[in-house]
This record gives structure tokens, sequence and C-alpha cells, in this order.
């Protein structure tokens, strides 16, 4: 009975993971088609990318702002995950800081209507923008220490506000050509930096 048992776990196993393979694939359609499109593409659009059918979005999502919420908790744990790997990866804390707020300038810019959802009386989206704090200021925080720890910045920079300024300058950034938010974001980084020739 015990060796059943076992099989039956291994076998379960790889559907497990290949239904949460499946399921990023779909987030991941789903989020290129918001960075084309707007969080208002049609779902056949989203099942054409993905290469499914829309049955199947609706079965794993059934409302669009299931879906929605499902493509960004899934980015948002993303760039998570990429603060530790960018200290360990990159040259300098500072540089990868740089590097982790252009991905949060990508997150922000590309997310066409997400000020709107963000702000929606829908209590899922309330999570969301919890969730989105939770997950990203403590990885921001990290950063920031560690550039401030090796003599790279001054000390005690305030991540809620970084984070906000960030934001305010990505505002209106999809919707302008002429106005470039990710050269003002490199500007504000590259002034958090201490001038170590006149320290």
């Amino acid at each position: 009975m015990q060796d059943s048992d076992e099989r039956s776990e291994r076998t379960a196993r790889p559907k497990r993971a290949d239904a949460r393979r499946n399921e990023e694939t779909l987030l991941d359609a789903a989020a290129a088609a918001f960075v084309a499109s707007g969080v208002e593409v049609p779902v056949r659009a989203i099942a054409a990318r993905a290469g499914v059918g829309m049955g199947t979005i609706y079965r794993h999502f059934p409302t669009r702002a299931d879906l929605i919420i499902a493509v960004y908790r899934h980015q948002i744990e993303a760039l998570a995950e990429a603060g530790p790997s960018l200290l360990a990866s990159c040259p300098s804390p500072h540089a990868a800081l740089a590097r982790w707020v252009d991905l949060f300038v990508d997150f922000l810019v590309t997310k066409h209507g997400l000020a709107a959802v963000l702000q929606s009386d829908d209590t899922g989206f309330d999570a969301l923008h919890a969730h989105f704090l939770d997950r990203l200021l403590p990885v921001c925080t990290e950063l920031l220490e560690a550039a401030a720890a090796a003599g790279e910045i001054r000390p005690g920079m305030d991540t809620y506000q970084l984070m906000r300024g960030v934001g305010n300058l990505c505002i209106g950034a999809d919707s302008d050509e002429r106005y470039d938010a990710r050269r003002l974001v490199e500007l504000l980084i590259t002034g958090l930096r201490l001038n170590l020739s006149r320290e």
C-alpha cells in the first residue's frame, strides 16, 4: 500500500510542476499583452499569445481582475527576487541599486492602467497594493543599506520616499513620447551617490 502511495506522489509532482509552468507561461503572455495594449486587451489576444484557448484562461482566472492581479503578483515576485541576485552579481551595491530601480521603472512605465487598477475599490486590488509594498520595500531597503554600508551613498535614505519618488517620475511616461522618465530616474539614482573624490 505504501508503494502505491509513493508512486501516486511521484506521478502527482510533475503535474503540479507542469501546471505551474503552464500558469507562468500564461501570465507572461498576459503581461506582454498588457504592455502592448493595456490591461483592457481582449482575452482572445492573451490566449493567442499563450497558445491556449480562451477557456483555459477563464478556468485559471474567472475574471479580468483575477488575471490582472495574478500577472502583477507574478511580476512583483520576480522584482523581489531580483534584488539579492543583483547584489551578488553587480560590481557594487550602488550598481545593484541602479539596476534594480531600472527594473522597477520597467514595471511601472509598462503597466498601462495600473494606477487606475490600484485605485480601484476592489478589495483584491487593495491586497495587491499591500503585497507590492510588503515585498518590494524590504528589497529596496536592503539595496540602499548595502550601498550606504559600502560608503557609496549617505545613510538614512527613506525607502518609501525613494520608491514613491520614482513612481511619481514615471507618471505619464506611457502617454508622452517627449518625456523620458527613465532618464530622470537615472539622474535621481546617480544623485544619491557620494562624490568620493570630494568627501
